[in-house]
């Protein structure tokens, strides 16, 4: 059985809560990606997407160069550590509706993150499941 690590994403590059949300979208285009871990040194604080600055903050009339990404970021962010099992990482991330999930280690570091592709790409099986449970249309939070 595989474990988190064996299909996960090292060295990802993270981003400070006082950053502005100009800075983490230039970033995210750089990365070509999504979404970034939100840190103060190895300690996950968050998550910002690329949907947080949209509907969070543009659509508010926010300013990108004047808001923080600790103003719009999501916090609780749900995370696995590295010697978790893939079998129960699909799982989660089919009933909770994400695809990427920040992974820490015993000390709660962040040492990367697995996403629906990591496991896809490894674990073919599993990840059409959870494709499924994530891509269930989900209510409104309004």
């Amino acid at each position: 059985m595989l474990n988190v690590s064996d299909v996960m994403t090292r060295d990802v590059e993270v981003i400070a809560p006082e950053e502005t949300l100009q800075r983490a979208a230039q970033m995210m285009d750089e990365l070509n990606v999504g979404a970034l871990p939100v840190c103060t040194g190895n300690r996950l604080l968050g998550m910002i997407t690329d949907r947080d600055i949209t509907v969070r903050a543009v659509a508010a009339g926010s300013l990108p160069t004047e808001t923080c990404v600790s103003d719009v970021m999501s916090e609780g962010v749900r995370w696995v550590h590295e010697d978790d099992s893939t079998d129960a990482v699909t799982k989660n991330m089919g009933g909770l509706q994400v695809r990427r999930v920040p992974v820490l280690n015993s000390r709660d570091e962040l040492v990367g993150i697995v996403s629906l592709g990591d496991l896809a790409t490894r674990r073919i099986g599993e990840a059409d499941a959870a494709l499924r449970a994530i891509s269930q249309p989900s209510m409104p939070d309004r």
